[in-house]
């Protein structure tokens, strides 16, 4: 899902921003899975006396950064353009994640809490005054106004080009209004109540204060422009988004170099993505007494980055999941290790609406939902495929990291793994089961005891999965659900094909001509945002429910939690899901972080690598 920001208006993203909860069993004698905290291995306190010197931190493959304008376009939203690259010279408003906690950082926003007022339909934010911009001026209230006016001038040619968007809901669509009366205060003036819980975490989160004296111009020699006017507001924003399209400069152009987070760039290799980064000694927020260069290094390969790691030339990198066994060689090369599930869920997706062998009317039966859910095995996959590094997940809230809406039904499994559960459901609906051939419905109907709506006589449960052949945990885990699912008669044929294939064919709502190609699809999952609810994925009309789930009280959940003054809606919508299964939801694994001896600082800036953050302003070298 992209960037792991806003389940609302992210793409799908590959397993590597899927999350997971609390691991279950030892990786290696060398390397261990705490089953409480979720945590594999763990992080030092800090020690040792800071040095100057060079961070080299790991870009795994395919995370280039690819935008620089913090007005992202959908093509380019990512972790790699966001989390670590975006962020690191200009901070968004709010701060989220505290380590591996999501939750808000005050400390590290740019801002005071906001006060909702007029029924929760005007949003007044303080602006702090100890960030300043590179250039000596302070950052203002008029700086996160400028952000709003280029979102709104973005998507009024294209709501394609801010990642971030969705039509109607949050911004830009829900502002009447917004001003900056002083240099401190944004006012923000919106068409209808929200829930301020969810238009913090997920609205207000987008604004990046961006320096409107530096950038609100139409050309590099022009003067600075009235951007609150939208014919200005439309050339500011053609001017910015093509210098940022023009790769090339990015360390020569002047726009780039005026920041107000912990760094600024001063090296971009447009192919291979690697980055230098100089601290910014005018920064305002949290930093260790002396801040490393950061030095971005691009591998192709897991393998080649392992490679790296084991010859002890990196000093921030990451072991992939298959390496987990060589724990004690990483150990071995100097490194510390810490693994955490990320913020999130992957999933099987149901498609609703496939009509091949009457799949979709099997499929809207809540029991055999049930009934498939109990036929995997999470404990069994995360030991035998993720080496033990990795953690259980029943809903789209997982258990851990740590969430104030974290649901009670999402700390056990509400579906334990069990063929003879799933064999009874069958039979307690009508279904002659044959274990090893196929199950038949012996008795259908819609009442009690009977298969359920649009089950013809001798149906049987026969499906097709499309799963992406990369990572290979994906195959390992519907082969062995396929395998269990054969015991009580059920028949899956498994296809495989390329990342891009399979969202392509199984994730585009706006293609009917795929609808009757795929029953189940597993391509990963979704990065949670900070206020979890699954608008856009789970509502009925959602622009990322590829699978077409529909379902009234979901909808009605779902739009509670971002519209009511309850900060807690959220779990209620997150306890129903997990409940009623729209998708089978899978075992996630670790991301697991490694890192030199001689690297120290704010144990949390470590944790934060794990959820797809780099915070290295916290770290230091320690010779």
């Amino acid at each position: 899902m992209g960037v792991p920001r806003r389940a609302t208006a992210l793409a799908v993203c590959a397993v590597a921003a899927a999350t997971g909860l609390a691991a279950c069993s030892k990786a290696s004698s060398s390397g261990s899975v705490n089953s409480v905290s979720g945590a594999f291995g763990s992080v030092p306190a800090a020690s040792g006396t800071a040095h100057a010197g060079t961070l080299t931190w790991a870009e795994s493959p395919g995370t280039a950064p690819t935008w620089i304008f913090p007005v992202t376009p959908g093509a380019n939203f990512s972790t790699g353009t966001i989390n670590t690259f975006q962020y690191l010279m200009w901070r968004p408003l709010y701060w989220y994640g505290n380590g591996v906690h999501p939750v808000a950082v005050p400390a590290m926003s740019l801002a005071d809490q906001p006060v909702y007022s007029n029924g929760d339909t005007t949003v007044t934010v303080h602006v702090k005054t100890n960030y300043r911009w590179s250039d000596g001026q302070p950052l203002t209230a008029k700086d996160a106004l400028f952000y709003l006016d280029m979102v709104r001038a973005a998507v009024k040619e294209s709501g394609a080009n801010w990642g971030s968007y969705t039509p109607h809901v949050g911004i830009p669509d829900q502002v009447v209004s917004a001003s900056a009366p002083n240099a401190t205060t944004l006012v923000i003036h919106l068409n209808k109540a929200v829930n301020p819980a969810w238009f913090t975490a997920n609205a207000l989160y987008d604004i990046q204060p961006i320096p409107a004296h530096a950038w609100a111009k139409a050309s590099a020699t022009g003067p600075v422009l009235d951007f609150t006017n939208p014919a200005n507001a439309k050339q500011i924003y053609d001017f910015l988004a093509k210098q940022s399209g023009s790769t090339g400069t990015y360390t020569t152009n002047p726009l780039w170099q005026v920041v107000d987070g912990p760094y600024r760039l001063t090296q971009f290799n447009n192919t291979t993505g690697a980055y230098t980064m100089a601290p910014n000694p005018k920064y305002g927020g949290p930093h260790s007494a002396i801040v490393p260069t950061l030095q971005a290094v691009p591998y192709t390969s897991d393998t080649a980055e392992f490679n790296a790691v084991l010859s002890h030339s990196i000093d921030l990198g990451y072991m992939p999941l298959n390496d987990v066994p060589q724990m004690g060689a990483v150990k071995a090369a100097g490194y510390h290790v810490f693994g955490y599930p990320g913020w999130g869920f992957a999933y099987a997706n149901y498609n609703f609406v496939d009509k091949t062998g009457d799949f979709n009317n099997i499929i809207k039966q809540f029991y055999i939902r049930q009934a498939l859910a109990h036929l995997e095995n999470e404990p069994g996959y995360i030991k035998a495929f993720f080496h033990g590094a990795g953690g259980l997940a029943y809903g789209p809230i997982p258990s851990v990291p740590t969430s104030p809406y974290t649901p009670p039904n999402a700390l056990k499994n509400p579906y334990p793994y069990s063929v003879a559960t799933a064999a009874s459901l069958l039979k307690a609906h009508g279904w002659n089961v044959v274990p090893g051939g196929a199950s038949t419905c012996a008795k259908p109907g819609t009442g009690p005891g009977e298969c359920g709506a649009g089950i013809p006589a001798g149906t049987k449960i026969s499906f097709n999965v499309l799963y992406a052949s990369d990572p290979v945990i994906f195959g390992e885990q519907v082969t062995a659900w396929a395998s269990d699912a054969k015991k009580v008669g059920i028949n899956i044929t498994l296809q495989s094909g390329t990342f891009n294939h399979v969202i392509t064919v199984a994730n585009d709502p706006g293609s009917p001509k795929t609808f009757n190609d795929w029953a189940v699809a597993v391509y990963g999952g979704f990065v949670d945002p900070y206020y979890p609810t699954t608008l856009g994925i789970f509502s009925s009309r959602g622009s990322l429910n590829g699978g077409f789930y529909s379902d009234p009280q979901a909808d009605k959940l779902i739009h509670a939690s971002v519209t009511s003054d309850n900060p807690n809606a959220v779990k209620a919508e997150a306890s129903y899901l997990t409940r009623i299964q729209p998708s089978l939801f899978q075992p996630n694994y670790d991301w697991i972080t490694v890192w030199k001896t001689n690297v120290s600082g704010q144990p949390a800036a470590i944790e934060s690598t794990t959820q797809y953050f780099l915070n290295p302003e916290l770290m230091y070298l320690t010779k």
